[in-house]
Order: C-alpha cells, then sequence, then structure tokens
C-alpha cells in the first residue's frame, strides 16, 4: 500500500469501527485493542464544539459509548489526501445519522505514516 492508501484505509477502518461500536455489535474487548491500535501516542483532537481531547481522555470515554447508539451509522465524503514520506493531511466529511438526528462534519487529520499503516496524530471537527 502506498501511504494515500493508508490514510484513506486507516479513516474508512476506523468510521467502519467507531459505528460499531457505537452500535454495540462487536466484542467490546477486541474493538476497543483495533480502535486505539490507530493512534498516535501524541494524538489530539478538537472537536465540533471546541474542545480538545487527547488520547487518554478519549479511552476514557471510549468505553462509556460503547452501545449507547445502536441505531447510529456514519458515513465518509470527499476524502482527500496530501503525503510526504513520513505523514500525511486529510481532509473528508463526516454525515452521522441516529434516528431522525443527522450532523455534518468537516474534519481535518494529520497522520504519521507506519510501515504498515496510518496512525492519527491530529484531528479537527467542524460542525458544516
Amino acid at each position: 500500500m502506498n501511504n494515500t492508501e493508508k490514510i484513506v484505509a486507516e479513516i474508512k477502518g476506523f468510521h467502519r469501527d467507531i459505528e460499531a461500536w457505537f452500535r454495540g455489535e462487536e466484542d467490546q474487548n477486541n474493538l476497543y485493542q483495533k480502535l486505539m491500535s490507530g493512534f498516535d501516542a501524541d494524538f489530539k483532537m478538537i472537536t465540533g464544539n471546541g474542545d480538545t481531547v487527547t488520547l487518554a481522555s478519549f479511552s476514557e470515554w471510549l468505553p462509556e459509548a460503547y452501545g449507547k447508539f445502536p441505531e447510529r451509522s456514519i458515513v465518509i465524503e470527499n476524502i482527500e489526501v496530501q503525503t510526504t514520506e513520513s505523514h500525511g493531511l486529510s481532509s473528508y466529511i463526516e454525515i452521522q445519522t441516529t434516528g431522525a438526528a443527522v450532523t455534518h462534519r468537516k474534519s481535518s487529520a494529520v497522520f504519521v505514516i507506519g510501515a504498515e499503516k496510518a496512525f492519527w496524530l491530529h484531528l479537527i471537527e467542524n460542525w458544516i
């Protein structure tokens, strides 16, 4: 896989897995390990509300959300990627649907490129 393919695979895989997490559809322990394995230790996120979330706070919050949204679906659109030898920058649209509620985010992410996959380093979400 080239670096662009690694980033696209990570974005799609993470959102597929987080959707399964919200729905409570897979073994919680295995899915937790799978989700957390995609992050660089220095990961930080700025949410659509402007809050900063570290990897530690994300990992503490995640168990609370397991199975909490059994009807939630997540669609990713318009993935764009630029890469160097060791990093990548991506933007994409994320659409979450839970019952009648639909939210849209424009996200930008920085990835660290590893030998086999890309790791989330920084994520910024903006409501649209």
